[in-house]
Protein backbone atom coordinates (compact mmCIF):
# COMPACT_ATOMS: atom_id res chain seq x y z
CA UNK A 1 0.00 0.00 0.00
CA UNK A 2 1.21 3.10 -0.33
CA UNK A 3 0.77 6.45 1.40
CA UNK A 4 0.25 9.97 -0.48
CA UNK A 5 0.12 12.93 0.85
CA UNK A 6 -3.10 15.21 -0.23
CA UNK A 7 -1.79 18.98 0.42
CA UNK A 8 -5.74 20.00 -0.50
CA UNK A 9 -7.66 18.05 2.03
CA UNK A 10 -4.52 18.03 4.49
CA UNK A 11 -4.43 14.83 4.61
CA UNK A 12 -3.04 11.39 3.80
CA UNK A 13 -4.44 9.24 1.22
CA UNK A 14 -4.00 5.37 1.18
CA UNK A 15 -3.48 4.19 -2.74
CA UNK A 16 -3.57 0.47 -3.66
CA UNK A 17 -0.45 -0.99 -5.17
CA UNK A 18 -0.80 -3.73 -7.95
CA UNK A 19 0.49 -6.18 -6.19
CA UNK A 20 -2.32 -5.58 -3.60
CA UNK A 21 -4.93 -5.36 -5.59
CA UNK A 22 -3.93 -8.32 -7.40
CA UNK A 23 -3.80 -9.96 -4.42
CA UNK A 24 -6.88 -9.01 -3.16
CA UNK A 25 -8.55 -9.55 -6.89
CA UNK A 26 -7.34 -13.27 -6.17
CA UNK A 27 -8.24 -14.15 -2.89
CA UNK A 28 -11.74 -12.81 -3.48
CA UNK A 29 -13.24 -12.69 -6.83
CA UNK A 30 -14.48 -16.20 -7.02
CA UNK A 31 -16.33 -15.37 -3.79
CA UNK A 32 -17.70 -12.21 -4.98
CA UNK A 33 -18.61 -13.66 -7.78
CA UNK A 34 -20.55 -16.74 -6.31
CA UNK A 35 -22.10 -14.34 -4.05
CA UNK A 36 -23.52 -11.94 -6.77
CA UNK A 37 -24.47 -14.90 -9.00
CA UNK A 38 -26.28 -16.42 -6.11
CA UNK A 39 -28.50 -12.60 -5.45
CA UNK A 40 -29.31 -11.91 -9.11
CA UNK A 41 -29.52 -15.18 -11.68
CA UNK A 42 -27.56 -13.30 -14.64
CA UNK A 43 -23.94 -14.43 -15.27
CA UNK A 44 -23.35 -11.21 -17.67
CA UNK A 45 -24.54 -8.74 -14.81
CA UNK A 46 -22.73 -10.62 -12.37
CA UNK A 47 -19.71 -9.89 -14.32
CA UNK A 48 -20.58 -6.59 -14.58
CA UNK A 49 -21.34 -5.52 -11.29
CA UNK A 50 -18.36 -8.10 -10.10
CA UNK A 51 -16.00 -5.35 -11.98
CA UNK A 52 -17.86 -2.85 -10.40
CA UNK A 53 -17.20 -3.90 -6.57
CA UNK A 54 -13.52 -3.93 -7.93
CA UNK A 55 -13.15 -0.78 -9.33
CA UNK A 56 -14.82 0.19 -6.23
CA UNK A 57 -12.48 -0.89 -4.06
CA UNK A 58 -9.60 0.70 -6.02
CA UNK A 59 -11.44 3.70 -5.75
CA UNK A 60 -12.80 3.75 -2.32
CA UNK A 61 -9.79 1.95 -0.72
CA UNK A 62 -8.60 5.13 0.83
CA UNK A 63 -11.75 4.99 3.05
CA UNK A 64 -11.35 1.48 4.44
CA UNK A 65 -10.34 1.69 7.97
CA UNK A 66 -8.93 -1.41 9.79
CA UNK A 67 -9.71 -0.23 13.12
CA UNK A 68 -13.35 -0.11 11.99
CA UNK A 69 -13.68 -3.62 10.64
CA UNK A 70 -12.09 -6.56 8.66
CA UNK A 71 -11.15 -5.99 4.78
CA UNK A 72 -13.07 -8.73 4.14
CA UNK A 73 -16.46 -6.91 5.79
CA UNK A 74 -15.98 -3.88 3.90
CA UNK A 75 -15.96 -5.73 1.19
CA UNK A 76 -18.90 -7.38 1.28
CA UNK A 77 -20.31 -4.02 2.32
CA UNK A 78 -19.37 -2.73 -1.00
CA UNK A 79 -20.61 -6.09 -2.74
CA UNK A 80 -24.12 -5.82 -1.22
CA UNK A 81 -24.74 -2.39 -2.19
CA UNK A 82 -23.53 -2.87 -5.49
CA UNK A 83 -26.33 -5.51 -5.40
CA UNK A 84 -28.69 -3.61 -4.18
CA UNK A 85 -28.16 -1.06 -7.20
CA UNK A 86 -28.29 -3.43 -9.70
CA UNK A 87 -31.95 -4.60 -8.27
CA UNK A 88 -32.95 -0.65 -7.96
CA UNK A 89 -32.13 -0.31 -11.60
CA UNK A 90 -33.95 -3.12 -12.60
CA UNK A 91 -37.21 -1.85 -10.45
CA UNK A 92 -38.53 -5.27 -10.14
CA UNK A 93 -37.88 -8.35 -8.28
CA UNK A 94 -35.70 -10.63 -8.88
CA UNK A 95 -34.52 -14.22 -7.40
CA UNK A 96 -30.73 -16.05 -7.05
CA UNK A 97 -30.30 -18.53 -9.03
CA UNK A 98 -29.16 -21.81 -7.27
CA UNK A 99 -28.55 -23.55 -10.96
CA UNK A 100 -25.74 -20.96 -11.67
CA UNK A 101 -24.20 -21.92 -7.84
CA UNK A 102 -24.76 -25.74 -8.61
CA UNK A 103 -22.78 -25.44 -12.13
CA UNK A 104 -19.98 -23.80 -10.80
CA UNK A 105 -19.60 -26.16 -7.60
CA UNK A 106 -20.40 -29.42 -9.28
CA UNK A 107 -18.53 -31.87 -11.43
CA UNK A 108 -19.68 -32.92 -14.93
CA UNK A 109 -21.93 -35.57 -14.40
CA UNK A 110 -24.34 -38.17 -16.17
CA UNK A 111 -26.94 -37.27 -18.21
CA UNK A 112 -29.27 -38.89 -15.76
CA UNK A 113 -27.70 -37.16 -12.85
CA UNK A 114 -28.00 -33.71 -14.43
CA UNK A 115 -32.00 -34.35 -15.04
CA UNK A 116 -32.18 -35.08 -11.25
CA UNK A 117 -30.29 -32.48 -10.29
CA UNK A 118 -32.03 -30.01 -12.21
CA UNK A 119 -35.44 -31.25 -11.30
CA UNK A 120 -34.27 -30.32 -7.83
CA UNK A 121 -33.06 -27.02 -8.44
CA UNK A 122 -36.19 -26.13 -10.09
CA UNK A 123 -38.06 -27.18 -6.82
CA UNK A 124 -35.03 -25.71 -4.39
CA UNK A 125 -35.78 -22.41 -6.64
CA UNK A 126 -39.48 -22.07 -6.49
CA UNK A 127 -38.48 -22.92 -2.34
CA UNK A 128 -36.13 -20.25 -2.06
CA UNK A 129 -38.23 -17.67 -3.91
CA UNK A 130 -40.90 -17.94 -1.26
CA UNK A 131 -38.21 -16.55 1.46
CA UNK A 132 -37.86 -13.23 2.48
CA UNK A 133 -35.89 -10.72 0.72
CA UNK A 134 -33.64 -11.06 4.62
CA UNK A 135 -33.59 -14.94 4.62
CA UNK A 136 -32.23 -14.78 0.98
CA UNK A 137 -29.47 -12.44 1.61
CA UNK A 138 -28.45 -14.05 4.73
CA UNK A 139 -28.52 -17.92 2.59
CA UNK A 140 -26.67 -16.04 -0.20
CA UNK A 141 -23.70 -14.56 2.38
CA UNK A 142 -23.35 -17.70 3.99
CA UNK A 143 -23.69 -20.38 1.42
CA UNK A 144 -22.75 -18.03 -1.89
CA UNK A 145 -20.05 -15.67 -0.65
CA UNK A 146 -18.88 -18.21 2.27
CA UNK A 147 -18.82 -15.64 4.90
CA UNK A 148 -18.88 -16.45 8.41
CA UNK A 149 -21.79 -16.00 10.80
CA UNK A 150 -19.90 -13.17 12.53
CA UNK A 151 -19.30 -11.41 9.59
CA UNK A 152 -22.85 -11.61 8.55
CA UNK A 153 -23.98 -10.18 11.06
CA UNK A 154 -21.31 -7.29 11.15
CA UNK A 155 -22.39 -6.71 7.52
CA UNK A 156 -26.03 -6.51 8.41
CA UNK A 157 -25.55 -4.63 11.92
CA UNK A 158 -27.38 -7.64 13.97
CA UNK A 159 -26.10 -9.97 16.48
CA UNK A 160 -24.24 -13.15 15.53
CA UNK A 161 -26.97 -15.43 17.02
CA UNK A 162 -29.57 -13.42 15.31
CA UNK A 163 -27.78 -14.68 12.01
CA UNK A 164 -27.72 -18.37 13.08
CA UNK A 165 -31.24 -18.57 14.33
CA UNK A 166 -32.45 -16.88 11.00
CA UNK A 167 -29.97 -19.26 8.56
CA UNK A 168 -31.63 -22.13 11.07
CA UNK A 169 -35.28 -21.27 10.70
CA UNK A 170 -34.57 -20.24 6.84
CA UNK A 171 -33.55 -23.83 6.07
CA UNK A 172 -36.06 -25.53 8.43
CA UNK A 173 -38.29 -23.51 6.24
CA UNK A 174 -37.32 -24.20 2.85
CA UNK A 175 -37.30 -27.92 4.19
CA UNK A 176 -40.85 -27.65 4.89
CA UNK A 177 -41.96 -25.73 1.90
CA UNK A 178 -40.32 -28.83 0.11
CA UNK A 179 -41.62 -31.46 1.46
CA UNK A 180 -45.31 -29.71 1.46
CA UNK A 181 -44.69 -29.53 -2.22
CA UNK A 182 -44.23 -33.45 -2.61
CA UNK A 183 -40.36 -33.18 -3.26
CA UNK A 184 -38.32 -36.09 -2.27
CA UNK A 185 -34.11 -36.48 -2.40
CA UNK A 186 -34.04 -39.61 -2.97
Amino acid sequence: MEIHYNKKDDVYDQIISKEEFSQIYEMYNKRVYKYICFRINNHYAAEDICSHVFETVITKYHSFSPEKSKFEIWLFAIVRNAVTDYFRAQKKRAFFSLNTLLNMVFIESSPEDLVIRDDNNQELFKALARLRNKERNILAMKYGAGLKNSEIAQLMGVSESNIGVVVYRSLKKLHKILVAGGFKNE
